[in-house]
């Protein structure tokens, strides 16, 4: 297994949208696990591998407090959502940035596990907005892109002095 590097924002390739995944290879087995591994290391409690370069439909997320409930969605969609999530939302690609975005405070959806086979889920609260936020990044948006074009201009600055210092 290995650490895979996160995209930070704003760099131009979180903005790419993924495809959906047609092999259940070896391959595909290696990007979860490391996934994962690089999910748990961050920590953080959800990552889409467009947020590690992979512009396929793989999402791995975890809201356990003791980071043993793994949870493969490949290729989901969601199927239904009610309510407004009162919750605020972070992202390893945006570290230190937290606001609220509009997403539904359940969901029932659809995906893939990582051996291919279907399966539905329904979700609230925190693993709701998990999903809803890691789906967006499968299509090429970043959470602070629901934000005012002050805030995102005030957090790319930040973020770019940020990586000056440690860069």
């Amino acid at each position: 297994m290995a650490i895979l590097t996160i995209l930070q924002y704003p760099d131009p390739r979180l903005h790419t949208v993924a495809m959906p995944v047609v092999r259940f290879d070896e391959e595909l087995q290696r990007l979860i696990r490391d996934m994962a591994e690089t999910m748990y290391a961050a920590p953080g409690v959800g990552l889409a591998a467009t947020q590690v370069d992979v512009h396929r439909q793989v999402i791995v997320v975890d809201v356990s407090e003791t980071h043993d409930q793994l949870q493969v969605l490949i290729n989901p969609e969601i199927l239904e959502g009610v309510g407004e999530s009162p919750l605020e939302e972070g992202c390893l690609s945006v570290p230190g940035i937290y606001d609220q975005v509009p997403r539904y405070e359940r969901i029932r959806g659809r995906a893939l596990d990582g051996s291919g086979q279907p399966y539905e889920f329904a979700a609230d609260g925190l693993l709701s907005v998990c999903i809803q936020h890691e789906m967006d990044h499968l299509q090429g948006r970043v959470f602070v892109e629901y934000l005012s074009r002050l805030k995102q201009s005030r957090i790319a600055a930040r973020l770019r002095k940020q990586q000056r210092r440690t860069g």
